[in-house]
C-alpha cells in the first residue's frame, strides 16, 4: 500500500542516504527521490553514488508538507472534493456530539454540493465559528 506522504520523522538527520536507501526508508520507488532532487533536494556533490544529508531530507519535506497545507479560517470547513476551505452553503452547518468534548460540524460546500465535516471541540466552537449560524443536533435527533 502506498503512503500518501513521507512522514520526515523517520529521517535520521546526522546520516548520509543514497538513492536507494532514501526510496526503501518510505517505501517509495527510486525515481521518485531522484524527482525530488531535481525539484530541489540537496545532494553532498555530483559524484556517483549521489549521498543525501538526512537533514536536507527531512527540511525538505518538512518544507513540501507545509507548503501544501490549506487550514481554514473561521467559518471554513475543508472540501475534500474541491481540495479547498469553502464556507459552508447558506452559512449553515450542524453539530453532530460524539461525546461531551469533542463532535463534527457538518455542512454542504457550494461548488460542489458535497457533504463537508471539521472536527471540532465545543469549548472552541466560538473560534471556529465565525459567520456560520450552528445547529446543534441532540443525542436523539437524527
Amino acid at each position: 500500500m502506498r503512503k500518501r506522504q513521507p512522514n520526515h520523522r523517520l529521517v535520521k538527520i546526522h546520516r548520509s542516504y543514497t538513492v536507494e536507501e532514501a526510496a526503501n526508508l518510505f517505501g517509495i520507488h527510486k525515481n521518485t527521490v531522484r524527482t525530488w532532487v531535481k525539484a530541489g533536494l540537496a545532494t553532498t556533490d555530483d559524484q556517483r553514488p549521489m549521498l543525501i544529508l538526512g537533514r536536507e531530507l527531512a527540511g525538505f519535506l518538512r518544507r513540501r508538507r507545509t507548503r501544501r497545507k490549506r487550514p481554514c479560517k473561521p467559518g471554513e470547513i475543508y472540501c475534500v472534493r474541491c481540495r479547498a476551505p469553502k464556507i459552508p452553503e447558506g452559512d449553515i452547518a450542524e453539530y453532530q456530539p460524539d461525546n461531551e468534548t469533542v463532535g463534527n460540524l457538518s455542512a454542504i460546500c457550494p461548488d460542489c454540493n458535497a457533504m463537508i465535516n471539521r472536527r471540532v471541540s465545543l469549548a472552541k466552537i466560538d473560534q471556529v465559528r465565525g459567520k456560520m449560524e450552528i445547529c446543534f443536533r441532540r443525542d436523539g435527533d437524527t
